[in-house]
């Protein structure tokens, strides 16, 4: 099996959004996972939180008797600072409210080639 090295100095990108935001009437994490895999990002993982709270300081929680539940997801990907600044505007016109924050990670990725 070959494979492929994917490492050194890349930017990982959080995309903190609402589990009830929507886009195109699908959930917005699903079409931002689709759109990042569609434009071939090495990988994307969505994370659903147990509870939190952004802007409008509105605390959510998995609580068992809630019937509407909003909780955090975060989408995360890693790829070049290029590829990242490259689909920020996209995602900017998908995310209505949120926060996309970007740190530089080291990576060192070993991944099959087909």
């Amino acid at each position: 099996m070959t494979r492929n090295r994917f490492e050194g100095e890349q930017t990982l990108m959080r995309i903190h959004i609402g589990e009830s935001d929507r886009w195109e009437g699908r959930p917005l994490y699903e079409a931002i996972v689709e759109l990042l895999r569609r434009e071939n990002f090495s990988g994307a993982t969505v994370l659903r939180g147990v509870g939190g709270f952004g802007g409008s300081s509105v605390y959510h929680t998995g609580k068992v008797l809630r019937l509407s539940q909003d909780l955090p997801v975060v989408v995360e990907a890693v790829e070049s600072p290029e590829r990242i600044e490259q689909i920020l505007p996209r995602l900017d016109a998908m995310i209505e409210g949120g926060l996309i924050t970007l740190e530089k990670v080291r990576v060192i990725l070993y991944r099959s080639s087909r």
